[in-house]
């Protein structure tokens, strides 16, 4: 039986390398149905943990679907993942569920979270106002990542920062969570912006 140190030395996903010293929490936060679950998945090197039901009828007065109706499932608990930046710097991701009633899960998600990718659908930006509330009121930084949907209309980076009130040096990046170097790409600005305020 092989031991766990040759599975480390075997190129086993499941094992951090042993040149990895540095692991940072991160959260992947935002609104409902804005595509959290998708860019956790998309980033994941590991087969990501979700926690997705299926909507139902009892929801149907709580959960508002209007520009997303083909919204099936939704995500109850928290989405899992894990991305290795580079030889010794891995992030774990930890997706939040959008919908107020499950705020209780945040105290404990954000426990420990270095920084937060604030992901926001242009058409829907009034929804982020409340995300961006519990991000700050735990003290978390965080870089918003403004979500190209299919048919969205375009804004410029200047009409997002001045709609949700954005400090100048908050970044906003651009992205399409379903693709692997666009949802990268935002996770580096976050990982930048987080060692130049922590020095």
């Amino acid at each position: 039986m092989a031991s766990e140190s040759s599975d480390r030395n075997s190129g086993d996903p499941r094992y951090l390398p042993e040149s990895v010293t540095t692991t940072v929490k991160i959260l992947i936060v935002g609104h409902f149905a804005v595509g959290k679950t998708t860019l956790v998945g998309t980033l994941s090197e590991i087969a990501p943990l979700r926690t997705e039901e299926t909507m139902t009828q009892a929801g149907a007065d709580i959960d508002n679907l209007q520009g997303v109706q083909g919204k099936t499932t939704t995500t109850v608990a928290m989405d899992f993942g894990r991305r290795t930046l580079s030889d010794s710097l891995v992030l774990y991701l930890f997706g939040t569920p959008g919908q107020n009633r499950f705020v209780q899960w945040w105290q404990d998600l954000a426990r420990g979270a270095l920084g937060a990718l604030v992901l926001v659908d242009p058409a829907r930006l009034g929804e982020s106002f409340a995300v961006m509330d519990l991000v700050e009121t735990y003290g978390i930084p965080y870089t918003i990542a403004v979500n190209h949907f299919d048919g969205a209309n375009e804004h410029a980076e200047g009409e997002i920062r001045e709609a949700l009130d954005l400090l100048p040096e908050t970044p906003v990046v651009f992205c399409d969570p379903r693709n692997e170097q666009s949802s990268l790409e935002s996770l580096v600005v976050l990982v930048e912006y987080l060692q130049k305020i922590t020095g």
